[in-house]
Parts: C-alpha cells; sequence; structure tokens
C-alpha cells in the first residue's frame, strides 16, 4: 500500500532552515566577499558620445546636384567600414594605450580590435533631437575619461575626413572626363569649320541657293538625330553613374566578406597547435639527445625523426585544413546575392535596351537622311557640301554645348567639394568629457553575487535535508506513513563521553566549515579574476 508524501509545514520548513543555517551563510559569505573584491577592483568604463549630421549644400541645390538617400546611405556605409577597419582602429589602440589591462594578459591585436568595434564602438541613428533629422550618434567606452574623449573625437573627425575626401575624389574624376569630352569636341568643331572655309574657298564664285524644301526636310532629320544622340547621350550617363554605384556597392560587399574571413580563428593561435609546436620541440630535443650516442640510421633515432615527421604532417594539415575553410566561407559569402546589386543590374540592363531601341531609331533617321542626301544630288555640288557642313556643324555645336554646360557644373562642384560647401558631414555636437563612469554597476553586481551565494548556500543546505525527507525523522512521520498513533517518543540518551564527543565533532565542524570559507573567498576570487566573468557582466551593463 503506497502512503502520499508527507507536506512539511512552514514551521518544520524554518527549522530546516535554522538547523542548516551555517551551511546557508558561510557560502553565502564566500560568495559575497569573493564577488565584491573582484567587482571593487575592476576598471571604471568611461563613455563619450557625439553627434554627426549629414550637412546639406550650403548653396542653392540647382547649381549642384544632390545625392538620393539611397546613394548617401550606400556612401555613409562605405566609410563606415573604413572608419571602424583594423588600420583605422589599430592606431588609435596604439596612440592612445587602449585596453593596458588585456595587452597586459596577451590578447592579440586582433581581439582589441574586433572588441572595440563590436563591444566599445556604437553607431546609432538620432531619435531625441527632432531639429536633426538626418544625424547619428557615435559613442566609445574607455577606461580613462580624456583619452575616451580623444578617441571620440579622432573617430568623429574620421568620419568627416573619409566624406570629404570621397566627394572631392568623386567631383575630380568627373571634371577630369568632361574636360577630355569638351578638348575632342573643340578638335571636332575646328576640322569641321576648317572643312566650311575650304569648301567656301575653292566655290567662292558659284554660290548658288539652296533648295530650301530639301534642306527643310534635312534639317528636320538632323534635329531629330541630335534628339536621339542627346538621348543615348544621357542614357549613357545614367549607366556610368549606376555602374559606379555596382562597383562601390561590390567594393563593400567584399570589405564584409574579407572581415568575416580575418575574424577566423588562426589555427596557429590555437592550444592544439601550439600544443604541437611544443610536442615537435621535445622531439626534436630528443632526437638530439639520440644522436649524440647513436648514428642517424639507429633505430631510436629512426623512430623519433618519424613522431616529428608525424608531428609535423599534423600541422600542415590544421594549416591546410584553415586555408579550405578560409576559401569556403569566402566562396560561400561571396555567392549571397544583394537585392540592390540586382536592383542596380536590373536598371542597368533597362537602360541598354532602351540605348539599342534609341540607336535602333537613330539608324532610322541616318538612313532616311542618307536617302535625302540622294535627292539632294542635283542641287550644286557646292550648296550641298557647304550645307552639310553647317549641319554638321550645329549637330557638333550642340554637343560641345551641352559638354560645356556639363564641365561648368562639373567645376562648380569641384570647387564646392574643395570649399567643403557641398553635402558633408559635419560634428554637432563635439566629443564629450565624461565626468562619471557608466559601468561597471558595482551595487548591482555586488548584490547579483549575494543572490548567487545565497543559491548555493540555499543548494548545499538541499542537498543535506531533501534525503532526510525520504526517511522517517519526527514522530509525525511515523504517524502519517505507518497509520498507527504515536503513543511515546523518547529523547536521544547519550552517555557524558558521548557528549564531549559530539561537542567536540561540533566544534571541529564548525572550525572546518570557517577555514573553508576563509580559504575558499580568496581562491573563488582568483577564479573570478582569472575567467572574467565579471567583467563580461560590467560590460553587459
Amino acid at each position: 500500500m503506497s502512503v502520499d508524501f508527507r507536506q512539511r509545514t512552514p514551521g518544520e520548513l524554518a527549522r530546516m532552515v535554522w538547523r542548516r543555517k551555517w551551511l546557508i551563510l558561510l557560502p553565502t559569505a564566500a560568495v559575497t566577499v569573493a564577488v565584491a573584491y573582484v567587482v571593487w577592483r575592476l576598471p571604471n568604463v568611461y563613455e563619450s558620445t557625439t553627434l554627426l549630421t549629414v550637412r546639406p549644400a550650403s548653396i542653392a541645390t540647382e547649381s549642384v546636384g544632390q545625392l538620393s538617400d539611397s546613394d548617401l546611405t550606400l556612401r555613409i556605409n562605405n566609410i563606415t567600414q573604413e572608419v571602424t577597419s583594423r588600420s583605422s582602429l589599430q592606431p588609435l589602440i596604439e596612440k592612445y594605450g587602449l585596453y593596458p589591462r588585456e595587452r597586459a594578459r596577451g590578447e592579440s591585436m586582433e581581439e582589441l580590435v574586433e572588441r572595440m568595434r563590436l563591444h566599445d564602438l556604437e553607431i546609432r541613428l538620432n531619435t531625441t533631437r527632432n531639429d536633426i533629422t538626418n544625424g547619428f550618434y557615435l559613442s566609445f567606452r574607455g577606461q580613462e575619461p580624456r583619452s575616451t574623449q580623444a578617441v571620440t573625437s579622432d573617430l568623429a573627425g574620421k568620419y568627416v575626413e573619409s566624406q570629404k575626401r570621397a566627394s572631392s575624389e568623386e567631383t575630380s574624376l568627373t571634371k577630369d572626363f568632361f574636360d577630355q569630352r569638351v578638348t575632342q569636341q573643340k578638335e571636332k568643331l575646328a576640322e569641321i569649320d576648317r572643312r566650311r572655309f575650304e569648301v567656301m574657298r575653292d566655290n567662292i564664285r558659284n554660290m548658288p541657293s539652296a533648295t530650301q524644301a530639301l534642306v527643310g526636310q534635312l534639317s528636320g532629320l538632323r534635329d531629330e538625330q541630335q534628339t536621339r544622340i542627346a538621348e543615348v547621350g544621357r542614357l549613357n550617363d545614367q549607366i556610368t553613374s549606376l555602374n559606379r554605384l555596382v562597383n562601390d556597392l561590390g567594393k563593400a560587399n567584399q570589405q564584409q566578406v574579407e572581415e568575416v574571413v580575418a575574424q577566423m580563428q588562426d589555427p596557429k593561435s590555437t592550444a592544439a597547435y601550439a600544443e604541437l609546436v611544443k610536442r615537435r620541440a621535445q622531439l626534436e630535443s630528443d632526437k638530439a639527445t639520440l644522436k649524440l650516442q647513436f648514428r642517424d640510421k639507429h633505430p631510436d633515432v629512426a623512430a623519433a625523426q618519424s613522431q616529428i615527421d608525424s608531428v609535423q604532417r599534423q600541422m600542415d594539415e590544421m594549416v591546410e585544413e584553415h586555408k579550405r575553410r578560409v576559401e569556403e566561407t569566402r566562396e560561400r559569402l561571396s555567392g549571397k546575392v544583394d537585392p540592390r546589386l540586382n536592383a542596380y543590374k536590373s536598371d542597368i540592363a533597362r537602360l541598354q535596351g532602351e540605348i539599342k531601341r534609341q540607336q535602333m531609331l537613330l539608324d532610322q533617321v541616318e538612313a532616311q537622311i542618307a536617302a535625302v542626301s540622294v535627292n539632294i544630288n542635283n542641287v550644286p555640288e557646292a550648296e550641298v557640301q557647304l550645307e552639310a557642313i553647317n549641319r554638321d556643324y550645329q549637330t557638333e555645336k550642340t554637343i560641345y554645348d551641352q559638354l560645356a554646360e556639363r564641365q561648368e557644373k562639373a567645376e562648380t562642384m569641384s570647387e564646392v567639394a574643395g570649399r567643403a560647401q557641398g553635402e558633408s558631414i559635419a560634428v554637432i555636437d563635439t566629443a564629450s568629457l565624461p565626468a562619471q563612469p557608466v559601468a561597471p554597476k558595482r551595487p548591482l553586481l555586488m548584490l547579483l553575487g549575494l543572490a548567487a551565494g545565497l543559491a548555493v548556500g540555499l543548494l548545499l543546505a538541499a542537498a543535506f535535508e531533501v534525503p532526510r525527507l525520504l526517511t522517517v525523522q519526527t514522530s509525525e512521520d511515523a504517524e502519517h506513513y505507518t497509520g498507527l498513533p504515536v503513543l511515546v517518543t523518547l529523547p536521544m540518551l547519550l552517555t557524558p563521553r558521548e557528549e564531549r564527543n559530539l561537542k567536540a565533532r561540533r566544534v571541529a565542524l564548525a572550525l572546518a566549515a570557517v577555514v573553508a570559507t576563509l580559504v575558499s573567498a580568496p581562491a573563488l576570487a582568483f577564479v573570478l579574476s582569472r575567467l572574467h566573468v565579471m567583467e563580461l557582466f560590467a560590460s553587459r551593463g
């Protein structure tokens, strides 16, 4: 017959807790003291913040082209990739002596740069100041207020300088392109002028009046030809701009791929590789010792060399495996499809199709011009030649005027970029000098330590008391599990010697518990310090 488990009353539970009070209090004290010691020794963390904004052009937007939101976002992302790269962050770490504790315990520069990029450096959009709609906050956390402010200020300066440099390079390339096109068009106009002068010189006495109908038809066709050529030029300009965006996006994606590859752990920095190096060195030392006694062909020397070769093969296989994983990761990431890239390429394909259509219409117009030219064969040769030259001149002159207008606009944009009057990144609020640390939150961490110590004490008490709950300990247990009334209970009767032994045992247990507490507190503090557990909680705060 099964009997239900007897539920303990609150009074009985309280007596259990009281009976195990020292088993609860001593671990709680040990853990609390250890955590408090480690937390108290944690370095203060300060945070400096600066507010940057994408400043619009300071002159009329009709004179200077304005980037779209998507183009501006892509450019800022590229600048962020550049500013947060290792080549940018490592000099700051070395210049201001950041992470001295981490460098003292041997952390590599790659780990420090990764920590700075992912944990201590934060970029977030502005959501607090309504007067700035396109701004973002740049924050950095460090262990010293002045250096933290200086690093934040330098990072903000890198954003400003990178934007200026990118804008200057783009406008410079555009200006050089149109300068070259205008020079080529000037040479064409000069050649047409020379041909017209020669025709007029050779036929100065034979200049008949032109046939107006055919000339008017030819004029209309030339106008249409000019329109088609201008449209093709405009479409080519759009394709050039989209190709530049595709290249920028491709570079940004490639930078992300290379950063992911760079984050993969080098096998030479692993403990397994270090153990193999140590093993190879030991084997080579043993081999050298054997060679002092035996020749190279001795079985012991040959066996030692075989072990060395085996260890070397393992090391080579680890390096080759890392290279294979790097290539697989690079191929996997490079094969990802970017919707923006597909959208740009789709626009390019659409524009190329439109260019083909315009070119087909242009070919039709040119075929009509050729047909009209055949019809004007009866018109005096001088007039036809001169009219054709004039039409060619007007066509090329129109193209030249369009290029000159774009050249002037490119020069204006280059000058605006040189004077920092175009769209640029500007610092609104300079990097703040932190007065109070933002981490670690010592009271909260100490309270967590107290809670952890209390939990450990309760677990230890439960480990001793739970088995007792499954046995008969009191008269209530006997009455519940047997179903019979308890008539009498007898206390434990001890002899004087047993009482002395019991007291001595209790004193010994108390002393052992105190000693264990005194030893475990510094030991736990040492373990927490070596594992950097509290630093992890502090950084999360």
